[in-house]
């Protein structure tokens, strides 16, 4: 029986693309004085060229912009300040976000996050996507010290939820660092579905949110989950 169910962040519950899309755009609009001689597409696009997805940190990518683009008079940590304060204020949710939080959080499931990332900067973003108080742990790399796909952080999180493995399930959209991983600690594992990487080995594959309840309804019957909808009533 599952008993817990935990989270990847970026890219499974947060749209991460298509948030980070819109604060490059914002940030070009905001300065536009010093950045305005590199045509807008063209800075946008190699900036999320450069972001790599998340898996280059900001002062790298600024620092590559600046010197492709000659910029002048802001400087490298001036750019990655309005990026650690403003992406924030454009953090989109995948559909179904919280409507899928709601109905775990009404049976009573516990529930985690595990993200790799800055340890404030993804707080943050949980923040401005008004989930936090639905999780029991959220786990971020830099405050753990240490990063998926290490097993030890998945056992870290299921003893604060103080559940075993084999009764939780992990959704993420990573292969390796997220199903991979997550199986690997003896967890369920379903794949969000990602159009950049190839299906991996999973327990499911998810697209809208909303299929996780989906499955949890199918994997343990759709009875002992009503029993819970009554206890919560």
């Amino acid at each position: 029986m599952i008993k817990a169910v935990l989270f990847d962040l970026d890219g499974t519950l947060l749209d991460r693309d298509a948030s980070l899309l819109a604060f490059i755009d914002r940030q070009y609009d905001r300065l536009e004085e010093w950045v305005g001689h590199v045509p807008k597409e063209r800075f946008v696009s190699r900036f999320i060229e450069l972001d790599n997805r998340g898996y280059v940190w900001k002062d790298k990518v600024y620092e590559q912009l600046i010197a492709e683009y000659e910029i002048q008079g802001i400087s490298q940590e001036a750019l990655l300040q309005d990026y650690i304060t403003e992406f924030k204020n454009h953090c989109m949710p995948f559909p179904s976000l919280l409507a899928m939080l709601k109905r775990l959080k009404e049976r009573s499931i516990p529930m985690a996050i595990i993200s790799n990332g800055k340890g404030q900067f993804q707080l943050d973003n949980i923040k401005a996507l008004k989930i936090e108080s639905y999780f029991d742990a959220i786990l971020i790399s830099e405050w753990e010290n240490m990063k998926k796909p290490d097993v030890r952080l998945f056992h870290r999180a299921l003893d604060r939820l103080q559940v075993a493995p084999s009764e939780s399930v992990f959704i993420g959209d990573h292969p390796e660092n997220d199903v991979a991983a997550a199986r690997n600690t003896g967890m369920k594992a379903l794949w969000k579905k990602d159009p950049l990487w190839s299906e991996p080995d999973s327990d499911g594959v998810i697209d809208d949110l909303m299929e996780v309840v989906e499955w949890l309804e199918t994997i343990q019957g759709s009875s002992s989950l009503k029993v819970l909808d009554e206890k919560s009533c």
